[in-house]
């Protein structure tokens, strides 16, 4: 009987780690239109991950609004370092610029205390 009790526990612990894993997903804008928002999810100490191709110079606005105000993301660059503003630390919750290159994004958003519910609206121009 102890060891159903371990395989329990084992299986309920396991299972917990394997949710905790967060979201990666291609941002995707509808027919037409330049803005999308992301209604999403975050659990203490994952990221949920968004990923969008984008041009030098065209101008990019991020933004994420949460009802307890803690949910904020990172912006990581074609060549893997952060834009300005969007740094790891800042808890970035608006961000517009142009962009420097043309490549892959990557937005990390994370929890700044707690899970988080949020809404992420991302523009390309």
């Amino acid at each position: 009987m102890r060891h159903y009790k371990w395989l329990l526990i084992l299986s309920i612990l396991f299972s917990s780690f394997a949710m905790a894993k967060g979201v990666k997903q291609n941002v995707v804008f509808s027919k037409g239109q330049n803005e999308t928002t992301i209604d999403g999810t975050v659990i203490r100490g994952d990221q949920n991950i968004y990923i969008l191709r984008a041009n030098a110079g065209q101008t990019m606005r991020v933004e994420i609004t949460s009802s307890e105000n803690n949910a904020a993301f990172v912006i990581y660059q074609p060549n893997g370092k952060t834009l300005p503003n969007a740094d790891e630390g800042q808890d970035a919750t608006l961000w517009e610029g142009k962009l420097p290159a043309k490549g892959t994004y990557k937005i990390e958003v994370g929890g700044t205390r707690g899970n988080a519910e949020y809404s992420l609206t991302i523009g390309i121009k």
